[in-house]
């Protein structure tokens, strides 16, 4: 899958690579889908876009919306998960908008359509994106509620986001599948790999798809979907694989510092997101912070064909964050959680890397 032969000559460094692909296919939605051609789909059909987030430095961020009949009582800033686009909520965002709420969802930049697609913009870059997105929405509805919510990758962004001293005034967090998948789950191989590709050829692109099957849903129709949706991103760079993977060690590393009011989501099938990871970080936040767990649930949880259940808890949620969620889900997470073998130091490590000073050298390849 990696078009630099002469850099992969020796049989130990093919080794480390495949290794490591194998793992990191699975952190990202090129390694669950790969492009397809099927009767009824347009892969080439004219993305939908309703408008344009502008951002202190000029960069254009296109958004999709899906608005009430009336004043909105409630708005949502999504944010799509990793090589995903603003297309990622076409599944929940319509009953939302029939309850009275606004979605916004736009290409995070270097997805979609959004400027240098393909290139990690940096994760200080990213959150500070969403922040600036959450300040726009909430002096265009000031009196509607704000809600923050993401999927994946777009879940971790905004784990950085509440942990900030100074987070935007939002009402609250939704935070599906949260990407904190980091190397605290990687051998010394596959981190060796990462290390090395990424700084040897950063710009090669690399596709997880015949190497590992990752089911990130039961609704076939909605990874077909994905896959021939024209903003979907189905090769990778090695650099932007490096900085998810910064990314998701910065969101695991921030779960103790996040104070904000938040609905955190999490399928017994997600098989991006391993359970030990998602077991820590839900033991790491603040004992109010609200959790539900879907035994039947995969990754994609808002597409899947049980999607109902979550969305109507989080429309529960949204109007009245202290009230038991509809399904339940809550009390299974509880129970799901009593379940899980400890993980100490498991944070510790994720806090020890983020501290380290790479997100500089990360921005430095990325503008390669």
């Amino acid at each position: 899958m990696i078009a630099v032969r002469p850099v992969l000559s020796t049989s130990q460094l093919a080794s480390i690579g495949c290794r490591a692909l194998v793992l990191l296919a699975m952190l990202w939605l090129a390694g669950c889908t790969s492009p397809v051609r099927s009767q009824g789909l347009h892969p080439g059909k004219p993305p939908v876009t309703e408008g344009h987030f502008v951002m202190p430095d000029g960069t254009r961020l296109p958004y999709r919306d899906w608005m009430p009949s009336g004043q909105p009582w409630a708005v949502v800033l999504a944010l799509h998960g990793m090589n995903d686009s603003r297309d990622a909520w076409e599944y929940p965002a319509p009953d939302l908008a029939r309850a009275g709420i606004a979605v916004f969802a736009p290409d995070q930049r270097g997805f979609g359509a959004a400027p240098h697609r393909g290139r990690w913009a940096g994760t200080a870059t990213m959150v500070n994106d969403a922040r600036s997105m959450a300040m726009i929405l909430h002096e265009r509805y000031p009196q509607s509620r704000l809600i923050l919510m993401g999927e994946s990758m777009g879940a971790a962004v905004l784990m950085l986001l509440g942990a900030e001293p100074d987070p935007p005034p939002v009402s609250g967090y939704v935070l599906v599948s949260p990407a904190v998948w980091g190397r605290v789950e990687m051998n010394m191989f596959l981190r060796v790999g990462l290390w090395f590709f990424s700084n040897a050829i950063p710009g090669v692109k690399v596709t997880g798809g015949n190497f590992v099957h990752v089911v990130a849903s039961d609704n076939r129709a909605a990874i077909l979907r994905l896959s021939a949706d024209p903003l979907t991103i189905h090769a990778t760079r090695w650099d932007t694989i490096r900085g998810l993977v910064d990314l998701m060690d910065d969101a695991l590393a921030a779960a103790p510092e996040f104070r904000g009011r938040a609905l955190y989501l999490y399928g017994g099938h997600d098989q991006l997101i391993p359970t030990r990871a998602a077991a820590a970080t839900w033991r790491a936040l603040a004992p109010e912070a609200r959790k539900g767990f879907y035994p039947a649930g995969y990754h994609l949880l808002l597409r899947d064909h049980a999607r109902v259940t979550p969305v109507e808890d989080i429309m529960s949620w949204i109007r009245d964050p202290d009230a038991p969620l509809p399904s339940g889900a809550d009390r299974a997470a509880a129970a799901w959680l009593a379940k899980q073998p400890p993980t100490p130091g498991y944070v510790l490590e994720a806090e020890n890397r983020r501290r380290a000073p790479r997100e500089a050298a990360s921005n430095k390849i990325a503008a390669r």
